[in-house]
């Protein structure tokens, strides 16, 4: 005798729902989170080059109050993990021209969140790469850390903002195939 399962009665938000009904304000919420982490490197350049504070002191906005987020491994990985699956999340809410962007925007950050693994990885076992004082990604062998992050944010950024972009404006055919409202309806 076959047995009939009960409907669920409150089923969590899923990913086809992310990218389509939620698309918008999911893509808002991610957005926020993304500016602020500018913010937070933006300010710490600012306070290296323009107010002159040394590097240790130069810890950007939340990093003035709570010193110890700057200093943690976990934060930046963290950071750079929770960009990667958003970009893996919202990816499919994207068509034509803007998907190619977000996926640059991707692909970039898959090489990111790479490098954070890496130092977090060096931070938990004490053994940094080439013998280093401080755990020290690949690329930052050639660019010192604070203007690395600042450029591994930028790469990943503009494309992410273009597919945005495009995103709300499509072109016909890519609008035929979106399932969210992001795109404001034909005027």
């Amino acid at each position: 005798m076959a047995t009939e399962t009960a409907p669920a009665r409150h089923s969590p938000i899923r990913i086809s729902a992310l990218n389509s009904r939620y698309h918008k304000a999911a893509l808002g919420l991610y957005l926020a989170i993304v500016v602020a982490h500018w913010a937070e490197h933006v300010v710490q350049a600012i306070q290296l080059y323009v107010l002159g504070w040394p590097l240790p002191e130069a810890r950007g906005l939340l990093g003035v109050p709570f010193p110890w987020l700057v200093k943690s491994e976990w934060m930046h990985y963290g950071y750079a993990l929770l960009m990667l699956i958003g970009l893996i999340l919202l990816r499919k809410g994207f068509t034509g021209r803007s998907r190619t962007w977000w996926n640059l925007s991707l692909g970039i950050q898959v090489w990111h969140h790479f490098e954070h693994l890496l130092l977090l990885l060096q931070a938990l076992t004490g053994s940094n790469l080439l013998g280093r004082p401080a755990p020290t990604s690949i690329i930052q062998l050639i660019v010192p850390r604070v203007e690395l992050h600042l450029f591994y944010n930028a790469i990943v950024f503009l494309p992410m903002v273009v597919a945005m972009v495009l995103h709300r404006r499509p072109r016909a055919s890519e609008r035929a195939a979106m399932q969210c409202g992001c795109a404001p309806a034909h005027a």
